[in-house]
């Protein structure tokens, strides 16, 4: 049986902690790498989300990080995923438990746990939070790139590690 481990690469763009204001994640270089998969993990959500309280998930791409200069991020489209509807305004993702048929709400956000493919084509990508509303006590959200299919495994060498 083979596995995945060597044509796979896991990079955290949006570190796990407890939101309470817009957070744009760090950079992502999907480099050796030929597709790109988003995952979104929500924990149990400090303030009660609703219509005038949530967040909302983009996904941007650039060509370059911005190092030295300033960023050139912009928000995909929906020729630019997979699995997923992009609305016009960027959003991907909307955390506000509502649930409203056709909005994107979610109305169960505990627990969640969401994806969307990229295949726009771009050499850097990121996940972006944007929130609506005063968020007092927040919520946990973090988010992960999947880089798949590797051009070379020696890109994504991994260590063991003895727990």
């Amino acid at each position: 049986m083979a596995d995945l481990t060597h044509s796979l690469k896991q990079v955290t763009t949006i570190i796990n902690a407890v939101k309470t204001a817009d957070a744009n994640g760090t950079d992502v270089d999907t480099t050796g790498y030929e597709s790109a998969t988003l995952i979104v993990q929500v924990g149990a959500e400090g303030d009660t989300l609703a219509a005038n309280l949530f967040f909302k998930l983009h996904i941007e791409h650039a060509d370059d990080d911005g190092s030295g200069s300033a960023s050139t991020y912009s928000e995909c489209t929906q020729a630019e995923v997979t699995g997923g509807t992009i609305a016009a305004n960027g959003v991907w993702l909307i955390l506000d438990g509502t649930g409203t048929a056709g909005s994107g709400g979610n109305p169960d956000t505990v627990g969640l746990v969401d994806r969307i493919g990229y295949i726009g084509g771009k050499k850097f990508v990121r996940a972006k939070i944007s929130k609506s509303g005063t968020h007092s006590n927040g919520t946990p959200i973090s988010a992960q790139f999947i880089l798949a299919n590797a051009r070379h495994t020696g890109d994504n060498a991994k260590a063991d590690h003895n727990v």
